[in-house]
């Protein structure tokens, strides 16, 4: 096997994209940081992979505050740890830019767009016991979508597989990921196989690797529904009950926002029959096609059982642990490059959250193009996006949804 040199992280962004280095480090004002997250909080429609493009688009592309290397460890750390993978790193390019105080703006500026939104269609689903019609708005933002995703992957793929053990880590756990095993032992074991082939140990003695397998074998992959006829009484539950619910919730939940379905079908459907089935399907239908992180399905089944003190309370439970994990790794992460083993594992890792993104892509991609219109909108999305790279995201959202208003009414 030839001999493995390490690139230049500088040279290797230099020449991806011919941006310059991220400026010196220095404080990033809060208001600076409240309007970005802010932003990305009212417009990140498409669950994870599409916020981590938004992310990527403004923090390394428009203001330079992070290189794309720094920025996929820290989303490397964010896949490894228990909550919502978009909102940690979101919360960790706060903590980079801001301190503490810039935790809480970041994360809470993310956060908060898509609670209130949530928390209003909460209050009319339960006046009205019904959906608000919203399939012409996914039909032309759901292309954009795509794009955007597919834009980051360009971007961000040429940073993470940057030789041959990470372009096969990439696309071994693409492979894998369609065999529904357990992404974050994936990502694991993407880590220790590059981790162990950058550092020229025989790849003989990588067949013992299937060990670190089996353990993540059995934690559980998303559920569907299961239909039940338990009607859940009327009577409101304590608000207290419900943050600590979903507090236990958001300690535990590993992958992507789609897990939490699984958790939330046993916590208030199977256990306390809190719930119907049918109203978890809507809630997190609420939680799909309403902007920013996807747990803010939290709000809506927060409201649903204790009313206005429910849905804060459950926002706050479900997010409450990713802000003290963040807190409490990232003075870890910078080190982490240091060693040549765990730069070696957090490449494995990068290269693995990028196979995964590209499977997101994919699923999401299948149900997206389902006409000659949507395939179009994406190819014409992605062209402007990779000709004009500094255009702002939101205003092709816009544009989607108003195309896929105006393609239903007239074609």
């Amino acid at each position: 096997m030839p001999e493995y040199t390490k690139p230049d992280p500088k040279s290797e962004i230099l020449s991806n994209d011919s941006f310059p280095e991220p400026q010196p480090k220095s404080k990033t004002p809060l208001w600076e940081l409240a309007l970005v997250f802010g932003k990305l909080g009212a417009i990140a429609f498409g669950g994870p992979a599409a916020h981590i493009a938004q992310i990527e688009l403004e923090v390394v592309q428009n203001r330079r505050w992070l290189s794309r290397e720094k920025l996929l460890d820290l989303l490397s750390i964010s896949n490894l740890i228990p909550g919502p993978n978009s909102t940690e790193l979101a919360i960790h390019v706060g903590l980079e830019q801001a301190g503490w105080q810039g935790v809480i703006v970041a994360g809470a500026c993310f956060i908060l767009p898509a609670m209130l939104l949530v928390w209003g269609l909460a209050i009319v689903y339960v006046e009205y016991q019904t959906l608000p019609a919203v399939g012409w708005l996914l039909y032309g933002v759901k292309p954009v979508i795509i794009a955007i995703i597919s834009q980051s992957l360009w971007k961000l793929g040429k940073s993470a597989l940057k030789n041959i053990p990470t372009w096969s880590a990439g696309l071994v756990v693409l492979a894998l990921y369609f065999l529904q095993i357990n992404e974050v032992a994936l990502m694991l074991g993407a880590g220790v196989v590059v981790s162990l082939v950058r550092n020229l140990v025989s790849l003989k003695n990588s067949k013992s690797l299937s060990v670190l397998f089996f353990p993540f074998s059995f934690v559980p992959l998303p559920l569907g529904a299961i239909a039940t006829n338990i009607t859940p009484t009327i009577t409101p539950k304590p608000w207290h009950t419900v943050f600590l619910s979903f507090l236990k919730i958001g300690s535990v939940l590993y992958g992507s926002g789609y897990v939490l379905l699984a958790f939330v079908q046993q916590e208030f459907v199977d256990r306390t029959h809190w719930l119907t089935s049918q109203q978890l399907l809507d809630a997190v239908a609420i939680g799909q096609f309403t902007p920013g992180p996807v747990l803010t399905t939290a709000t809506f089944i927060g409201y649903l059982l204790a009313g206005n003190l429910g849905a804060i309370a459950a926002t706050v439970g479900i997010f409450l642990p990713a802000f003290i994990l963040v807190l409490a790794i990232n003075p870890f992460v910078s080190n982490l490059r240091k060693s040549p083993w765990t730069a070696g594992f957090l490449d494995g890792v990068n290269a693995a959250s990028i196979g995964l993104m590209a499977a997101v892509a994919w699923e999401l991609g299948k149900s997206t193009f389902i006409d000659i219109w949507t395939v179009a909108v994406a190819i014409a999305s992605l062209t402007i996006l990779l000709k004009f790279p500094k255009v702002n995201s939101a205003w092709l959202i816009i544009a989607g949804g108003a195309i896929g208003w105006l393609l239903k009414l007239f074609v």
